[in-house]
């Protein structure tokens, strides 16, 4: 039998522990009070025949409880609870120690392993995993109501980033960049003024960039068409220098063909300037910033063939990679990209189809970007195509006092999510209890998030300055607060929610791809829209429903229900819950029906939606890539898609990664055996998530999954 103890770790059970406890009572009592080795032996018995091969610490101290007081030992019992107790308040008081020296000994996984951007071993990154750690253990103890501490614990909600709550910042957002370049920002109390160029444009992006990420959590989203105008002035710029000395007898063509060529230096410095920036940069959270470059072709755009130019070369760099420390051209993880396709770019003989192919391509060998329909967004938000946030959410739609629709200079104040098959396997089929339990845990979400909100009420614009005084989000005046950007659905607040497949399971018996299971599933997801739309008409805050990726949440949820409610079939057996509204990786389902069927959800799912499709061996397969692409275009909003290929981060391999003699991953063409730079498919499903450690008993199963 295995105890869980209250930190998460798993020990074997040991009956002399449970002596000890009793004992230590007993030097308190009478010897009338005292119990017996034969209450002792009776009490052990019990426990160990029970049967359960894994046990809540708790749970054996409850039945030690209930067991005393069978046996009349009343007032042991007491000092056994008073003992219990005062242990608790100790415990509670010093919740961050051990955490807190397992980030310096390098042996919390747990929070080492939650965020793949972060390099726990860093100094720089170990002081902010620190300071999280003393965030959340104030959020817990001081800051959050306790039915909201209650609930977390026990895995019925997840609240979001509570190593930040602490300090009133936000979630992520979209920088309106336009505003900072063309009339500047300040940064360090500097002014920046507007560029004169391209590359110089490049550059104060790329530190606007870093800045922003430093004063906030989640990630920052910048729209690339801003650029364009910038590559003009560069273009102008040398036409002037040119014809300075050229002269008045020039020829129009040497003219054109020179200011090209200083063109194209230009554009490649410059784009090279944010990828090596971003990529370099660390901001003071210890990470790379988690940007988002959104790369669109609006028919609408004055400066539309500069901006053709600039996702040209965005794209041509991203094909190429960055040099690692060992000199080889590997995929690197920022800027994430999202390439939007329209008529004029969806593969059917539009004028920019030269650029969705060298997407593709991209796609093929470096697994981005991701693709957003500008035709199902404009269904989806009323006739808009805008980015998503870095962390995958989407804005509401949004109109300023002229009656405009802004979305760049908004931000997402924070996140809790749902736990949806523990709503299901608590009900236990029985519909009117699973409504009954959903609306009373997603009044418990709402408070949660109103917790988020109430954090952020009262904050002064001095507190970010590039955020709320200088463009990134607002121009505020000094000391004015942020309040007025907090109602209206000027920025967003979201309920997450996880396991739509595994709650179906267990509801109907069927997956929400079966007739019936469908059904079930859209009146979930049309219950929980309709519970944020009237969240959002009572407080006047813009609640959405959101469901993005959240890989380690995943397991969290998956692991606290397996260990409260037993192993269940195709539920808390595979170790994981399936994310928002995916299909579940074992599904027989191919990619065209995936994405049809996912699209539904995306309709419902506004604030927040991705979907994920596999094609194997993509890299010779660019024929197939260009139809689904072509697909995406028709049939869903957003998605993204992956490979079944393994790679090595040290030397870019991409072929199979296999279990050498000692059970270690291991390159076969340079030997790297860290894990951390590796991605190892599970060939059992097919998955390609993030942080991810699944040991197996087979070969086959153990392996490390980092999201790419």
């Amino acid at each position: 039998m295995k105890v869980i103890k209250r930190d998460g770790r798993v020990v074997d059970y040991d009956k002399s522990k449970i002596k000890i406890a009793i004992e230590k009572a007993n030097t308190e009592v009478t010897k009338k009070e005292k119990a017996s080795k034969e209450d002792i032996k009776i009490i052990t018995e019990y426990i160990e025949e029970l049967g359960k091969k894994r046990i809540l610490v708790e749970d054996i101290q409850d039945i030690i409880e209930a067991k005393l007081m069978e046996l009349g030992k009343y007032e042991l019992a007491k000092k056994y609870i008073v003992y219990r107790y005062t242990r608790a308040l100790v415990r509670k008081s010093n919740t961050t120690d051990e955490s807190i020296l397992g980030l310096i000994r390098r042996n919390n996984k747990e929070v080492m392993d939650e965020n793949s951007n972060k390099n726990a071993i860093i100094a720089s990154t170990q002081r902010d995993l620190i300071a999280g750690e003393v965030s959340k253990d104030l959020s817990k103890r001081i800051l959050l109501p306790e039915k909201i501490i209650n609930a977390w614990e026990d895995g019925v909600l997840h609240f979001h980033d509570a190593d930040y709550f602490i300090q009133p910042i936000f979630n992520c957002c979209l920088i309106n960049i336009g505003d900072m370049l063309d009339n500047g920002t300040v940064m360090n109390g500097k002014m920046i003024e507007t560029p004169k160029s391209f590359q110089v444009a490049c550059i104060v992006t790329s530190q606007i960039i870093a800045t922003v990420a430093s004063n906030q959590y989640g990630g920052q989203s910048i729209d690339m068409i801003h650029l364009g105008k910038y590559l003009r002035k560069s273009k102008e710029k040398f036409e002037k220098e040119i014809i300075e000395e050229l002269g008045e007898d020039f020829d129009k063509k040497i003219l054109d063909k020179l200011v090209a060529k200083r063109l194209k230096v230009e554009l490649r410095a410059g784009v090279q300037t944010i990828q090596y920036q971003i990529n370099t940069l660390m901001t003071t959270n210890g990470q790379a910033p988690f940007v988002t470059l959104f790369l669109h072709i609006d028919p609408n755009d004055e400066y539309i063939e500069e901006n053709a130019m600039i996702i040209e070369e965005v794209l041509r760099q991203r094909l190429q990679g960055i040099k690692n420390s060992a000199g080889v051209y590997v995929t690197p993880a920022f800027p994430k990209l999202v390439y939007v396709l329209d008529e004029c770019n969806n593969l059917t003989g539009g004028k920019y189809d030269y650029l969705t192919k060298l997407a593709v391509e991209c796609s093929a060998k470096r697994m981005y970007p991701d693709y957003i329909s500008a035709k199902k967004m404009k269904e989806n938000y009323e006739g808009n195509v805008f980015s998503p946030m870095g962390c995958r959410s989407f804005l509401i739609p949004w109109k300023d006092e002229n009656g405009n629709y802004k979305f760049e200079g908004r931000f997402n104040q924070g996140v809790v999510s749902i736990n949806l098959p523990q709503v299901a396997i608590v009900a236990e089929g029985d519909e009117d209890k699973f409504w009954k339990l959903l609306d009373e845990r997603l009044e418990l979400c709402k408070e949660a998030l109103m917790c988020r909100h109430y954090a952020l009420v009262g904050t002064p614009a001095d507190i970010s300055p590039i955020h709320w005084r200088y463009g990134a989000i607002a121009r505020l005046k000094q000391g004015e607060k942020i309040d007025k950007l907090l109602y209206g659905g000027y920025s967003t607040i979201s309920l997450g929610y996880i396991g739509i497949y595994e709650m179906t399971k267990l509801m109907k018996g069927v997956p929400h791809t079966a007739p019936e299971g469908h059904d079930f599933a859209i009146k979930v997801m049309k219950y929980m829209k309709d519970k944020t739309l009237k969240w959002r008409k009572e407080t006047n805050i813009g609640f959405s429903l959101y469901g993005t990726p959240a890989e380690s949440l995943c397991y969290r949820f998956a692991r606290i229900d397996k260990e409260r409610f037993g192993t269940i079939e195709d539920v808390t057996d595979k170790g994981y819950y399936t994310n928002s509204y995916h299909v579940d990786v074992r599904e027989k389902i191919d990619a065209f029906e995936k994405l049809k069927f996912e699209s539904e959800f995306q309709q419902l799912s506004g604030g927040g939606a991705i979907s994920y499709v596999e094609i194997p061996n993509m890299k010779n397969n660019i024929p197939a890539l260009e139809t689904l692409i072509k697909y995406i275009y028709e049939n869903i909003q957003y998605a993204e898609v992956n490979t079944k290929s393994d790679y090595c981060h040290v030397c870019g391999f991409d072929g199979e990664i296999k279990i050498n003699k000692d059970l270690e991953w291991e390159c076969p063409n340079c030997g790297n055996k860290d894990h951390s730079k590796l991605t190892v498919v599970r060939r059992t499903c097919g998955y390609l998530g993030e942080n991810f450690w699944n040991v197996g008993k087979t070969k086959e199963i153990k392996a490390r999954v980092l999201h790419l």
